[in-house]
């Protein structure tokens, strides 16, 4: 009897040992066409999330904030790619994704049953914003459906891209058919460059409207008609693309570029708001 219990308690040592070094599994990052979800618990409930770097906060579905007992207030017009939408509030929401938690946030509260329906093609109950960046340092590889936090002590590989802030979205330096510019950078966007219309005029990329193609679009705010322009060259973390698709984005809080998952899946990415730096590795 002692040999017996001896050996299953030796089976067992071994057991919690091998637990214990094995390395831990990244947080699986759910690629769906080009848009990228992750799981996350809001206030403590379960919820697969909708990650986009670009939105100021995080978004909940109003029919899910009802049946999941988030209370709301307030209501105010907000500004998408497809126009405006109106929207409530909730505060004090806590949010936990990939091991680290976020407290006391003021989300927005809309009907994202649009956005479910005609973009997604699945239900979207929550939209992680740029909290989780402000916050934390994020290591993104799109194409090995990868995503983890980073070790800041540790120097990501790859080109270092500056951020700087315009409306709430961050942007890094790129060059458009040789011309310097803005481009936001935006894990939300699962569709087509955008270019807003001001940079489109100056390239001269509108100079024939009626030889050009139209394609609908638009996020938060319902569906648009865009225009769709080539851009001979699009340069970036020492990366020239050529023959690039865009389509033009008339909103008047449209940036220069807006770039997105269909180009960014390209790299490995490093994020880090708090440190105003992106990095990009070429895979």
């Amino acid at each position: 009897m002692r040999s017996t219990i001896a050996a299953a308690a030796g089976v067992l040592a071994l057991t919690l040992a091998a637990c214990a070094s094995a390395p831990k599994e990244a947080p699986t990052l759910d690629v769906i066409g080009d848009r990228l979800f992750v799981d996350a618990t809001v206030n403590g409930v379960p919820v697969s999330a909708l990650l986009d770097s670009a939105a100021e906060v995080s978004f909940a579905d109003k029919a899910w904030a009802a049946a999941n007992g988030v209370a709301t207030f307030g209501a105010e017009t907000a500004k998408g790619t497809g126009g405006t939408a109106e929207v409530e509030f909730a505060e004090g929401v806590a949010v936990e994704a990939l091991g680290t938690r976020l407290e006391g946030l003021t989300i927005a509260v809309l009907d994202l049953s649009d956005i479910s329906n005609r973009i997604v093609g699945r239900k979207v109950s929550f939209i992680l914003g740029r909290e989780i960046f402000d916050k934390e340092r994020l290591a993104i590889d799109i194409e090995g459906r990868s995503i983890a936090l980073a070790d800041r002590a540790k120097a990501p590989g790859g080109a270092a891209l500056a951020l700087t802030g315009e409306r709430g979205v961050e942007t890094f330096k790129a060059r458009v058919n040789g011309e310097s510019v803005n481009a936001e950078f935006d894990l939300g966007n699962g569709g087509a460059v955008l270019i807003g219309r001001p940079l489109a005029e100056k390239l001269g990329l509108l100079d024939d409207p009626l030889s050009l193609e139209t394609r609908q679009g638009g996020g938060v705010g319902g569906e648009v008609e865009r225009k769709v322009v080539t851009l001979k060259t699009l340069e970036f973390a020492g990366e020239t693309f050529a023959e690039v698709e865009a389509e033009v984005d008339e909103t008047e809080n449209a940036g220069e570029i807006n770039i997105g998952v269909k180009l960014l899946r390209k790299f490995r990415i490093t994020a880090d708001f708090g440190e105003r730096t992106i990095w990009l590795d070429r895979r």
